[in-house]
């Protein structure tokens, strides 16, 4: 069945490998049938600082709007981006920080420790990239970016399931280890 898919590539660099990842991811997604909006945040204008915290809304500059929009439209949420010191690039934390807030992605109960999820039934895929051993960040570093992208963003707002997929490491991938990985890609894009 065709979903509606919005795919947010993370990394500030279109042409990455990242970029190239993400342009697949919907190209192989339309080929599948479904519908699909694509955001590159390298290119859209917007403050990634909360200015003020929960205390003052700031106002979304157009870009983060349509965003918004498209998180709002979907069915399936799909990120794309590289794992930098541990976790995502500043440009995607930033759109976290502006657009997930209090009466969009969730809402505190009065008087209560507890929240409203406000993003519920929508399911998401991270597909990442990185430069050290997938294992290494997995039993080493015990994955602090998957954790904070799964358990305390997505699953905090209430989309389930959530899915990574990790590839690496990038920096020294033949052309052939990176063609396996695009492929990997196009058969998420076709299950998503």
């Amino acid at each position: 069945m065709p979903k509606q898919i919005t795919v947010i590539l993370g990394h500030p660099d279109a042409t990455s490998f990242c970029g190239a990842i993400a342009d697949h991811y919907v190209a192989s997604a339309r080929a599948a049938g479904h519908e699909v909006r694509l955001f590159r945040l390298g290119e859209i204008a917007f403050d990634p600082v909360l200015r003020h915290g929960y205390t003052q809304r700031q106002t979304l500059e157009p870009g983060l709007e349509a965003v918004r929009d498209a998180i709002d439209w979907a069915q399936h949420l799909v990120f794309v981006y590289p794992i930098w010191w541990g976790a995502m690039p500043a440009i995607l934390k930033g759109m976290f920080d502006r657009l997930f807030l209090p009466g969009f992605a969730f809402k505190y109960r009065e008087g209560s420790s507890w929240w409203d999820r406000l993003l519920s039934g929508r399911s998401a895929h991270a597909i990442t990239t990185m430069d050290t051993p997938p294992w290494y960040f997995r039993l080493v570093y015990t994955m602090p970016g998957h954790h904070q992208m799964r358990k305390t963003i997505l699953e905090f707002c209430g989309i389930k399931p959530v899915r990574i997929t990790s590839f690496g490491p990038v920096r020294h991938a033949s052309a052939a280890k990176r063609t396996q990985w695009l492929a990997a890609v196009a058969r998420a894009a076709a299950r998503d």
